[in-house]
């Protein structure tokens, strides 16, 4: 499997798009300004869309996957915790609803990529996972048209925040992070659905719980793996 990297212009988000052998594809958090290059790739490729995956629903990631999972004729994938988000992304931002301030760094950010405010309309295919059903340790296995990804629970910046993991199968898998860990840092648990307590136990139950030789691919920022996290991040360092 391939992993190809695109990053929206609102907060440099990461997209990634898992390509398999056979040229089936699943997209990861489409946000802002993501989804032109993500059309590109497909089309230039000729890849075939199976899903469009979540980490969390804030706005800088998602902005982009209604749209684009309905070009694609796809399901939008995400886990049932974060899955109100996607009626009204803004509304679940509190200080940074772009609403509210029109001067705020996520207005400034969308205005400047083109985005209109009131453009958002909701998926028309949600799919959410994790609900009761899911297993102790809050792993789902999702088979996407041969692509395998295990969808692992890890709550803290967000109710449903959710790492994916690539290649699960192998020993140091591809770790989708979203903005639950980042090189040197984690996310912000000041925004509504944010806890502190539910992250510090993300932080020890399952970050530092994964192999050590797995590549983190952060929501923002440069790629890191999980021994380097556990040897320099401060975050890691006072949860373990």
């Amino acid at each position: 499997m391939q992993i190809v990297t695109v990053v929206a212009p609102v907060f440099a988000a990461r997209c990634s798009v898992l390509v398999g052998d056979d040229g089936a594809c699943v997209v990861v958090d489409p946000g802002a300004g993501a989804g032109r290059q993500v059309r590109a790739l497909v089309a230039e490729r000729g890849l075939r869309p199976r899903a469009v995956l979540i980490t969390h629903g804030h706005a800088d990631h998602t902005w982009d996957a209604p749209l684009l999972a309905r070009e694609l004729d796809v399901p939008v994938l995400l886990h049932a915790g974060d899955a109100y988000r996607l009626d009204d992304p803004f509304g679940t931002l509190g200080v940074l609803d772009p609403r509210r301030d029109p001067a705020g760094p996520l207005a400034l950010a969308l205005r400047a990529a083109g985005v209109d405010l009131d453009s958002w309309i909701p998926p028309a295919r949600v799919e959410p996972f994790g609900g009761s059903g899911a297993g102790r340790t809050g792993d789902v296995e999702l088979d996407l048209g041969g692509l395998r990804v295990v969808a692992r629970h890890a709550p803290g910046h967000t109710e449903g925040s959710t790492l994916y993991l690539v290649d699960a199968g192998d020993p140091d898998p591809v770790v989708l992070a979203g903005d639950v860990l980042f090189a040197g840092s984690i996310g912000r648990t000041d925004l509504p659905g944010g806890d502190d307590d539910a992250m510090a136990a993300t932080l020890r139950d399952v970050v530092a719980t994964l192999p050590p030789g797995s590549r983190v691919l952060p929501g923002h920022g440069p790629a890191t793996d999980v021994a380097t996290e556990l040897a320099t991040n401060p975050y890691l360092a006072r949860h373990r």
